[in-house]
């Protein structure tokens, strides 16, 4: 692959990549160092790929570089808390960490065995946490189309029986 093939495929997920980052890490800016992380991992590693599709493995890398993240010493120290607000805050153990880590790439294997145009209001309005009305505008569908696919996905969603929806 050479460098203009791997700038299209960092253009094509780069959203994707973050939102997984984010939603894990929960930190803005530790998100973004960890999608150029994932991506410059991918490069590195892209003679060794022997997938049809990237997305599922760009994914996976960046799940293990969330983990490694939360797993560091500079994590811990960085997000002590306050010795006042402990009382108040539940931690988050590493345990919760890996069930929402898992429960994010069900999530995401789910949205993609999903048929046109489910798979992608699904991914949106699931994975990314993407409101109707951002669907909207990416999409270019009017908002209630939006609304519709999106429960039409949650309903197969349910049906396949892989991942939970309150």
């Amino acid at each position: 692959m050479n460098e203009n093939d791997f700038a299209k495929l960092v253009r094509q997920y780069s959203s994707l990549i973050f939102t997984v980052c984010h939603r894990l890490v929960k930190d803005y800016h530790e998100a973004e160092n960890l999608t150029q992380e994932t991506f410059l991992a991918a490069f590195l590693s892209i003679d060794r790929f022997t997938g049809s599709d990237y997305k599922p493995w760009l994914v996976r890398i960046a799940v293990n570089k969330s983990k490694d993240y939360l797993k560091s010493a500079s994590y811990r120290t960085t997000h002590a808390y306050d010795s006042q607000m402990t009382d108040a805050i539940k931690p988050v153990t590493d345990r919760d960490m890996f069930e929402r880590a898992e429960t994010l790439e069900t999530m995401i294997a789910a949205c993609q065995k999903l048929p046109p145009p489910y798979n992608r209001v699904a991914t949106l309005h699931y994975v990314e946490d993407r409101s109707f009305e951002e669907i909207s505008k990416i999409l270019g569908k009017p908002v209630k189309t939006v609304q519709t696919q999106v429960y039409r996905a949650r309903n197969k969603l349910r049906k396949m029986g892989s991942v939970k929806l309150t």
